[in-house]
């Protein structure tokens, strides 16, 4: 609820620092004395648009503080926490006003912007009056309105997270038919590069075994010339393997009579001569490898070019063709499969949609149950508002399938009728001034419950009523003002002897200037301002005990 307000250089409102509580709390004052000023300084906290005329003559800025006691839930929080910003309660919105036009919004001392202070605002404060309406008045709230009335919560949420899984398949459909329209334009280049590449059928690491073996190739004559000079170095008459061998063999003879002194000498023998003939069986082996038809080089250079002018062609390394050549099957393959996969994802989509419209017509039936409840409860509160003739409907449309969402597909629309026999049409443009402030007070007395605005401020709510209407009207906000804080700027000493708290707007001259000031009433100075709006200029004694009857009646 507001806390308190506090408000500097604003018209004639010099210094300004108010308290509030909760209940009902009305503002009282002759015309004129500043009543709209007070409500302005609290729209320009709320975000509202600001007017550099607002600006007094006491300095060269306005500015206006505003401060929430809130709990530590609302909703306002999980708002400013999605701008990044902490905040916990109370909470302090700060505006200031230049007089060139130029505002600054803070909330809890932290700099906003003004777009941001009117949605912290709307969270808050709910206005009908002087300045720009919004809640009741907007039909977009007016579906969220009767669900929060109707206690909706299981309903709305199983149609939203049905209508999420239909979206999903919708979109992976979408997905699906546009990657299969992609593949069709190029399948003839994806068939003719899939059969190139299946003709080449290239192998990882191929380039590099080429590679090498082109290399050896080129240098033939030379390696066949190095082999057989190697072979016989090792393998003559004078070869390496005959000396070593009859190296052996002496020592042989003499190796008892050595003790063990010849033992290792022998053993490096063994060793030498069996990787000396391991060595002779790789020189065979090479020289056999590189006993090839003439013709092989020439094949050989054929298939590496190949491979490489297929590689630049499709902008890869020889080595990452065969998994280019698996990337276009598959797109291939998805080609060839698409009308199995788009078959099934359509049926998908159809079965998640008849489960929304299931989730939705459930949903439009129990609207359709609580409407009719809502329209006998409101119907309730117009007759003592003397609006008995009145009619209030609340209008349930299908929307168009544009316009369907997580909270189903029908538009709700609160619409009166004021004479017997009138269509119904919206509030705004149907009832007057005084209706439509009636109205507002029938709805917000039956909707209390299910907003979570804290605080209600009613500019003339009383507006061209009297008498036992007047009452009427001041009984309901007393009974609105159990559930939020109601602010009410009112001239029928009936609904001001209803209230818990009392304010009375004054215009004092203060060394020769007039400046608008707030006084808090209390017993006495109450019942005597109730007795001023009774009798007019001229307070009789008669009105001051109309004032007393009305207030003990009220309490």
């Amino acid at each position: 609820m507001l806390a308190g307000l506090t408000i500097r250089n604003v018209v004639l409102i010099e210094s300004l620092s108010l308290d509030f509580a909760a209940g009902l709390c009305a503002l009282t004052g002759e015309t004129g004395s500043g009543k709209s000023i007070l409500l302005d300084a609290l729209g320009l906290a709320l975000g509202t648009r600001a007017d550099a005329l607002l600006v007094g003559a006491a300095d060269a800025q306005a500015m206006v503080t505003a401060e929430f006691d809130l709990p530590a839930n609302h909703r306002v929080f999980a708002l400013l926490a999605d701008q990044e910003m902490a905040a916990e309660p109370p909470l302090v919105l700060r505006r200031t006003l230049s007089r060139d036009g130029r505002s600054r919004a803070h909330v809890n001392d932290q700099p906003v912007s003004i777009g941001l202070l009117r949605q912290v605002g709307q969270t808050l404060v709910e206005v009908h009056g002087q300045f720009d309406t919004h809640g009741l008045l907007n039909p977009a709230t007016h579906r969220g309105l009767l669900d929060a009335h109707a206690g909706h919560a299981s309903l709305l949420a199983a149609c939203s997270s049905i209508w999420a899984t239909w979206q999903a398949a919708e979109l992976a459909l979408s997905e699906a038919r546009q990657a299969a329209e992609r593949a069709r334009s190029e399948e003839e280049f994806l068939r003719h590069a899939v059969h190139e590449l299946d003709a080449l059928a290239p192998q990882p690491g191929e380039d590099a075994r080429l590679a090498d073996l082109r290399a050896m190739l080129m240098n033939r004559e030379k390696l066949v010339a190095a082999i057989e000079a190697a072979q016989d170095a090792l393998g003559g008459d004078a070869g390496a393997a005959r000396a070593l061998g009859q190296a052996q063999r002496a020592l042989a003879r003499i190796a008892d009579s050595a003790g063990d002194r010849l033992a290792h000498v022998l053993d490096a023998l063994d060793r030498a001569v069996a990787e000396t003939e391991d060595g002779m069986e790789q020189l065979q082996r090479a020289a056999a490898d590189l006993d090839l038809d003439p013709g092989e080089l020439e094949r050989l250079e054929e298939r590496l070019f190949a491979l490489r002018a297929l590689a630049r062609k499709h902008g890869v390394a020889v080595d990452e063709l065969a998994e280019l050549r698996s990337g276009m099957a598959e797109r291939l393959a998805l080609i060839e499969d698409t009308g199995h996969r788009i078959d099934r994802l359509v049926r998908e989509a159809a079965q998640t949609r008849r489960d929304y419209e299931a989730a939705a017509v459930a949903l439009t039936a129990a609207r359709r149950i609580a409407a009719a409840e809502l329209d006998q409860a409101i119907a309730r509160e117009l007759g003592p508002l003397k609006l008995d003739k009145a009619r209030f409907v609340t209008d349930l449309a299908d929307l168009p399938q544009a316009d369907w969402g997580p909270q189903g597909r029908d538009r709700v629309t609160f619409t009166v009728a004021t004479n017997p026999g009138a269509a119904p049409g919206p509030l705004n443009r149907i009832a007057s001034g005084g209706e439509l402030a009636r109205f507002m007070l029938a709805l917000k007395v039956v909707l209390a419950r299910a907003g979570d605005v804290p605080t209600l401020v009613l500019d003339e709510v009383d507006s061209g009523i009297s008498g036992a209407v007047a009452d009427a009207v001041g009984q309901r906000l007393a009974a609105l003002a159990a559930h939020v804080q109601v602010l009410v700027v009112t001239h029928s000493p009936q609904v001001a002897a209803r209230a818990t708290h009392h304010l009375r707007v004054q215009k004092d001259e203060v060394l020769e200037r007039v400046l608008t000031t707030v006084v808090r009433l209390e017993d006495g100075a109450r019942q005597e301002e109730i007795a001023r709006m009774l009798s007019g200029a001229k307070v009789t004694e008669q009105a001051r005990a109309a004032a007393a009857s009305l207030i003990g009646t009220s309490g």
